[in-house]
C-alpha cells in the first residue's frame, strides 16, 4: 500500500475477511439491541401482575403499555442528528445509559401515573439506540454481507422480548414482577461500561467529520495491519444525494416521496401487529382459559421466531428485497388470523404462535436493511431512523386497538381477524414501493453496497 495514496474506508473494508474486532462491534451491538427488546417487551410481560396487585382494568393499561412507545419515537426520529453532530458512539452509550437508569426506576414506582412516566423517558432511550446501534454496526460490514450481517444483528430485538418472556414466567412467581423491571435496568449500566471501553466510532463518519487519520488508522489497523501504511482515508460515493439535499431534503424528495411513504407505512403496520400481541397476548391466552404461566410462556414463543431475519438477509443480498418482506407480511397476517381459530387447542397455539412470529419478526427485522439500500447515503441515517420513529407509532396504535377491541367485547377470534388485516397492508405498501421505485437486481446490489454509509 502506497503512503501517499489515500485508502478508502469502504474498499478496505470489503478487500479484508470479517475480523475479530468487527465480530466485536457486531456482538455489543448485538447486546444493545437484544436489551432494547427486553426492555420494550417487559412491561407486557408485567402487565398481568399490574391487573392484580393495583386492581386496574385493562382498558386502564393502556397508556402505560404505550408510554415507552411515544418515548421510542421521539428518541428515533432525533437519532439521525444527534449521531451525525455528536458520533455514533457517544449517541449510542447515551441512550443505553438512558435507558438503563430509567428501567431501574420503573422497578421502584408505587403508581401507574410514576410507571408511565419512567416508561417514556425508557423509551426515549430506547428509541435513539436502535437506529444507532444498525448505522454503526453496518459502517463496519462488507458491502457483499451487509444486509444478512445487519439482519442478524438485529435478531437481538425479537430475541430480548423472547428472553424476557421466558425470564418473567421465572421471576414474577418467585421475586415479583419488579424484578424484571431491576434485571432490564442493571444490564444495560453494565453494558455502558463495555461500550465505553470497547465500542470505537464509526471509521466511516471519522473520515467524514475529517478526524486525525491516526486515529482512523488505529482503528482500521484492527481489521487489517497492512491499514499502518496509509498516509490518509477518503470515502467514494456512488449515488448522490436528490438535487445535493441532505437528511430530510432526501426522504422527502419527490424522488423519494412515495418510497418513503410506503416504507412507513410497511413498518407502522408491522408495530401494529407487533405491540398488539406482545402487549396483550398474555392476557388475551389468559381470558381464552390457559393458566397464567403458560400463556406467559407461549406468548414468548411470538418474538423468538425474528431469528429468521439471517435468511431473509442472505436473499436480500441476492434478489428484491421488497418482494421478499412483501411476501413475509402476507403469510404474517393468514398466520395470525389462524391463532384465533385455535383458542381451546394449547398445541396448535404453541405452534401456530411459533410460526407466525418467526414469519412477522422475520419480515419486520428485515426492514431497517431494505430502508438503507433505498436511501442514498445523505440520507441515509435519517431516513432508517425516521422509518423507525415513524413506525413506532404503529405500536402505540397496536396497544390502543386490542384495549378498544376489548372495550367492545369482541371475541377471542375476532380480535386476532382483525390484528391480522395489518399484515396485508404492509405486503401491499412494499408492492406500491417497488412499483413507484423499481428495483432491479443490479440496481439493489448497489445501492443495498452503500447500506448506512452515512
Amino acid at each position: 500500500m502506497n503512503q501517499q495514496r489515500p485508502v478508502d474506508v469502504q474498499a478496505f473494508i470489503n478487500q479484508h475477511p470479517f475480523s475479530r474486532f468487527q465480530w466485536s462491534v457486531f456482538a455489543l451491538c448485538f447486546v444493545i439491541v437484544l436489551l432494547d427488546g427486553f426492555d420494550t417487551a417487559a412491561i407486557g410481560y408485567i402487565a398481568p401482575s399490574l391487573i392484580n396487585e393495583w386492581g386496574v382494568s385493562r382498558p386502564a393499561l393502556a397508556p402505560v403499555l404505550s408510554a415507552a412507545l411515544f418515548g421510542l419515537a421521539g428518541g428515533a426520529l432525533s437519532a439521525g442528528p444527534l449521531a451525525d453532530r455528536f458520533g455514533r458512539k457517544e449517541v449510542l452509550v447515551g441512550s443505553v445509559l438512558l435507558f438503563g437508569v430509567a428501567c431501574l426506576a420503573s422497578a421502584f414506582v408505587a403508581d401507574l401515573t410514576m410507571l408511565t412516566a419512567m416508561r417514556f423517558v425508557t423509551g426515549l432511550g430506547l428509541g435513539a439506540a436502535m437506529p444507532n446501534a444498525v448505522t454503526l454496526m453496518s459502517e463496519y460490514c462488507p458491502d457483499q454481507r451487509r444486509a444478512m450481517l445487519t439482519n442478524a444483528m438485529f435478531c437481538g430485538f425479537p430475541l430480548g422480548a423472547a428472553f424476557g418472556g421466558f425470564l418473567a414466567s421465572w421471576m414474577i412467581p418467585h421475586f415479583g414482577w419488579r424484578s424484571v423491571l431491576m434485571l432490564g435496568g442493571i444490564a444495560p449500566l453494565v453494558l455502558v461500561l463495555l461500550l465505553v471501553l470497547v465500542l470505537p466510532e464509526s471509521v466511516r463518519y471519522m473520515v467524514a467529520r475529517a478526524y486525525p487519520a491516526e486515529r482512523i488508522r488505529a482503528v482500521l489497523s484492527r481489521i487489517s495491519a497492512t491499514a499502518a501504511q496509509a498516509g490518509s482515508f477518503v470515502m467514494s460515493e456512488t449515488r448522490p444525494a436528490a438535487n445535493g439535499r441532505r437528511g430530510l431534503g432526501v426522504v422527502f424528495s419527490r424522488e423519494y416521496r412515495v418510497g418513503s411513504l410506503m416504507l412507513w407505512l410497511a413498518y407502522f403496520m408491522g408495530l401494529v401487529i407487533f405491540y398488539a400481541l406482545i402487549n396483550w397476548m398474555p392476557i388475551l391466552f389468559k381470558d381464552a382459559g390457559l393458566e397464567p404461566q403458560h400463556a406467559t410462556l407461549i406468548s414468548a414463543l411470538f418474538p423468538l421466531g425474528g431469528v429468521g431475519a439471517v435468511f431473509f438477509g442472505w436473499l436480500m443480498d441476492r434478489f428484491n428485497g421488497n418482494f421478499i418482506i412483501a411476501v413475509g407480511y402476507a403469510f404474517t397476517a393468514v398466520s395470525i388470523y389462524a391463532i384465533g381459530q385455535v383458542a381451546g387447542n394449547v398445541g396448535a397455539l404453541v405452534v401456530l404462535v411459533f410460526v407466525a412470529g418467526t414469519i412477522m419478526n422475520t419480515a419486520q427485522s428485515s426492514m431497517p436493511a431494505l430502508a438503507a439500500g433505498f436511501y442514498p447515503t445523505a440520507g441515509r441515517a435519517t431516513g432508517v431512523a425516521w422509518m423507525l420513529g415513524i413506525g413506532r407509532f404503529g405500536g402505540i396504535a397496536g396497544s390502543f386497538l386490542v384495549a378498544e377491541l376489548s372495550r367492545r367485547q369482541l371475541a377471542f377470534d375476532q380480535i386476532f381477524m382483525v390484528v391480522a388485516l395489518p399484515g396485508a397492508i404492509a405486503a401491499i405498501a412494499l408492492l406500491v414501493k417497488q412499483s413507484s421505485h423499481p428495483e432491479t437486481p443490479d440496481e439493489a446490489g448497489a445501492t443495498r453496497a452503500e447500506a448506512h454509509a452515512h
